[in-house]
């Protein structure tokens, strides 16, 4: 079975802790926590990402934020396993990052990857490679992107908005644990946007583990529970929305909610 974030699968609130995982477990709770030790990424000499430790758990919208460059797009690669740390460690509920791990998560991209086929077809790719395809559920899983009226429709022909819905619906029809999404509403429009935050936020309360990068402030605003803030590929917080937003602790991110530029 392929990863949940191979090419072709690529795939209410204010910051207030939820209530919304599922009762008693299930595919997220087999994921966590995920723990990060002493993470470093050098590229050509560079230290992209300078020794990153996390603590990923449950219940909760993580939200990545930080300046351009800071490392946000590496960090999420490096945690669904798309490129290999020079140092450090990345496990999983216990478990290292093997494909097995990997197959229960799934990442969205800014840009879409799509096959070149229906939209149907698209999410029936998925359906078929977990054993479940049925015309019922892939139905099911359009109407939830709003995307029933083009079910026959080449994906490449759809909108911006729209290519990105599929995106996701695909994601989530692999009912990863943890899902990844790498800036996915950057160049939509606002109505798109909300369709779009309102995808995560009812797979949210399904119990997938949602880590969401953005540079939008007043995004971010709405749907995390909690903040990751990197500057030059270290955490300088990780803290609640709630406190994050209220009063930063470190200089660089009272600076980037003030809209002043790092450098």
């Amino acid at each position: 079975m392929l990863s949940a974030s191979h090419p072709l699968h690529a795939t209410a609130g204010t910051g207030q802790a939820r209530e919304r995982t599922k009762a008693g477990g299930g595919a997220m709770e087999a994921l966590l926590p995920g723990e990060v030790h002493d993470l470093s990424l050098e590229v050509q000499g560079k230290r992209l990402i300078d020794g990153v430790n996390l603590r990923i758990t449950g219940g909760q919208i993580t939200v990545v934020m930080g300046p351009n460059g800071a490392g946000k797009s590496l960090l999420l690669r490096l945690l669904h396993g798309l490129i290999a740390p020079t140092t450090g460690d990345i496990s999983w509920a216990g478990r290292q990052l093997t494909e097995a791990v990997r197959s229960r998560q799934a990442m969205v991209f800014q840009r879409p990857v799509l096959l070149r086929r229906s939209v149907a077809a698209n999410v029936d790719f998925v359906l078929k490679l977990r054993g479940i395809g049925s015309a019922e559920r892939r139905d099911g899983i359009l109407e939830h992107a709003r995307l029933s009226e083009s079910a026959n429709q080449p994906a490449r022909l759809l909108s911006g908005g729209e290519q990105q819905r599929l995106a996701l619906a695909r994601a989530l029809a692999m009912e990863p644990g943890v899902l990844f999404l790498d800036e996915p509403t950057a160049s939509l429009d606002p109505a798109s946007t909300l369709l779009i935050e309102e995808m995560v936020r009812t797979a949210h309360g399904r119990g997938t583990k949602i880590i969401f990068v953005t540079h939008d402030i007043g995004q971010a605003r709405r749907l995390a529970d909690e903040v990751v803030f990197l500057h030059r590929g270290q955490v300088q917080e990780h803290t609640s929305a709630e406190e994050f937003f209220a009063a930063p602790n470190s200089d660089a991110a009272r600076d980037y909610l003030a809209g002043r530029i790092l450098l």
